[in-house]
């Protein structure tokens, strides 16, 4: 059973940054070999951030967010980074781990989610 533990959400004013982390910490099937990171803003549809996939360190970025954050992990100790630089106030929501899936499409898991909160 894939147990996903996510942590480093918090507040920042715009144009700071903020490095989220995930850990799978369950049993995980080998064929999902791609982790990643979902958001949800307030009154808005759940949204694609980032992803990577293990074999061949093959990324997917959102438009909104490349050039700004960069999704990075360990494959073997299942997990997964999401480096948030030059955060702007449309980057508020609940940002979930996935696991599972690739490019931009809805992933196999969730995790619970992590507040990340940008004033201006």
């Amino acid at each position: 059973q894939v147990q996903l533990v996510e942590s480093g959400g918090g507040s920042v004013q715009a144009g700071g940054s903020l490095r989220l982390s995930c850990v799978d910490s369950g049993r995980t099937f080998r064929s999902l070999n791609t982790m990643g990171w979902f958001r949800q803003a307030p009154g808005k549809e759940r949204e694609f951030v980032a992803r990577i996939m293990w074999s061949g360190d093959i990324t997917w970025y959102a438009d909104s967010v490349k050039g700004r954050f960069t999704i990075s992990g360990d494959g073997a100790k299942k997990s997964v980074y999401l480096q948030m630089n030059s955060l702007k106030p449309e980057d508020t929501a609940v940002y979930y781990c996935t696991v599972g899936g690739v490019g931009t499409a809805n992933p196999a898991y969730w995790g619970q989610g992590t507040q990340v909160t940008v004033s201006s």
